[in-house]
């Protein structure tokens, strides 16, 4: 990819999403289903398959910006989010998005990332940059939220597991 902005941005998507995943193999496949000690708390099967929407978002943006040319989004919205999934689900469908995440970022350019896009919330719109860090923002949190489960599961988690280090 010959746009640097847009390179910067879809290596931090990678990022994350190889945290996330990272995590995700980290959490003992017989207690998905728990109940986490938070009341009010989606079990790790569910949060698995909200992740799942936070993927689609990014999906969502990109189609949004290319609606020609990635058509073949379409697909996308026929598989389920928000359910409770286990761990060989989520990752292999967090692959299908982030393949997805790369073929928008394929047809983007940095002068891109500054077009007006219209959303529900301001119709005017907000740059797409604006929109695509808003979803980085809500997979970090819950990349985030997976790493708390994990350490009161019990799994021996550190940063090292949630954040990649550069030398």
């Amino acid at each position: 990819m010959d746009q640097p902005l847009c390179a910067a941005v879809l290596a931090k998507i990678h990022e994350q999403i190889e945290r996330t995943t990272h995590l995700i193999r980290l959490l003992p496949a017989d207690r998905l289903h728990d109940a986490i000690s938070i009341p009010g708390c989606q079990t790790v099967a569910e949060l698995m398959g909200h992740l799942l929407e936070c993927l689609a978002g990014f999906c969502a943006v990109l189609v949004a910006a290319e609606p020609v040319r990635l058509a073949n989004f379409a697909q996308l919205r026929q598989a389920p989010v928000n359910h409770p999934c286990d761990a060989r689900e989520a990752c292999d469908r967090i692959e299908v998005y982030r393949w997805h995440i790369d073929e928008g970022f394929a047809l983007l350019r940095d002068i891109d990332l500054s077009r007006m896009m219209p959303t529900i919330f301001v119709k005017a719109g907000e740059p797409l940059l604006t929109l695509l860090l808003g979803n980085l923002e809500h997979l970090i949190n819950h990349k985030h939220q997976l790493f708390t489960y994990a350490k009161l599961m019990g799994v021996n988690v550190s940063s090292r597991d949630l954040y990649r280090f550069r030398a």
